[in-house]
């Protein structure tokens, strides 16, 4: 079994212990009225991009997510939380140090506290037990969103069991040999579907996209035929997925919690690198921490 694989299986309890763990984080993370960004890098970005409108959603105050190469230094917020799992990403330890500097609280979540984001964040939220050793990010990303998803009171229980029926259900049959995949979400879920994308490409090095649902009648779909796939993870506008199937395509309309729909896109972009003869703990050009060195990594 590959890491990714046995990763990506250990989610639901990890979400669980996330979910456990929010209410002793409650004075580090966002407090309700906190003018808030969350950033990240890659996967982590998709993430914040998923726990801001959360927040947002449950009234919890005004939340921005970005890259954190992005990062808006002229902007003013009350706290920034930073998604980093390896603690070392270049982008994110240089931003952290500004914000420290300028006197803006931070709070990093992090996989590995022996790290140097330990001595630039202000206070840690240590996720160890999620951490993980392939390169392609699937337990501690997931982990993290939840952490923050129950902080917000939008965790259930439902959504673990959800978890554990895409571990445990069969995948649509016939989309290993599918050539084009296209995600869509609505609200927190664009995030998510983006980060679907994301774990194709790295993964089985799939043509993959991804859109907020009402945006993919205003271009994408021109792209859409015999030998594509178009998989909702959230709410489905009317009429999208009869105008997926009249082109051809293959249409999944994601019946569980949005998280569980990742976890079942994972469970596919493993399927199809083996397919395809890829080693998915070892994707092309990728390593699991960007650091940069030099004039490169000023990020100013």
């Amino acid at each position: 079994m590959s890491h990714v694989a046995y990763e990506l299986a250990t989610q639901p309890e990890s979400w669980e212990r996330a979910a456990e763990l929010a209410p002793a984080h409650r004075a580090v993370l966002p407090k309700p009225g906190e003018r808030t960004a969350i950033v990240g890098c890659g996967t982590s970005y998709y993430m914040a991009q998923a726990a801001a409108a959360l927040r947002e959603e449950a009234g919890q105050g005004e939340t921005d997510a970005f890259p954190a190469s992005e990062f808006p230094r002229h902007r003013r917020y009350d706290r920034v939380v930073a998604l980093t799992r390896s603690g070392t990403t270049t982008e994110v330890l240089d931003l952290l140090s500004g914000l420290r500097e300028a006197g803006i609280p931070a709070t990093a979540v992090v996989g590995d506290p022996d790290t140097p984001v330990a001595g630039l964040a202000g206070e840690l939220v240590v996720l160890d037990f999620a951490d993980e050793r392939s390169v392609v990010q699937t337990r501690f990303a997931t982990t993290a969103l939840t952490l923050l998803r129950a902080h917000v009171g939008a965790h259930t229980p439902d959504v673990v069991a959800d978890g554990r029926a895409a571990l445990a259900g069969p995948l649509p049959a016939g989309l290993e040999a599918r050539g084009q995949f296209t995600f869509l979400g609505r609200g927190w879920s664009v995030g998510l579907a983006h980060e679907a994308a994301l774990k194709m490409r790295e993964a089985s090095l799939s043509w993959a996209e991804a859109y907020p649902a009402m945006e993919y009648r205003h271009g994408p779909v021109s792209v859409t035929g015999p030998g594509s796939v178009t998989w909702s993870l959230g709410g489905t506008p009317e009429g999208i997925a009869e105008q997926v199937l009249g082109t051809g395509a293959e249409w999944v309309d994601g019946g569980l919690d949005p998280l569980a729909e990742l976890v079942r896109v994972h469970r596919l972009a493993v399927a199809v690198a083996a397919v395809r003869g890829l080693d998915p703990d070892a994707p092309r050009n990728l390593t699991r921490s960007v650091i940069l060195t030099g004039a490169e990594g000023a990020v100013r």
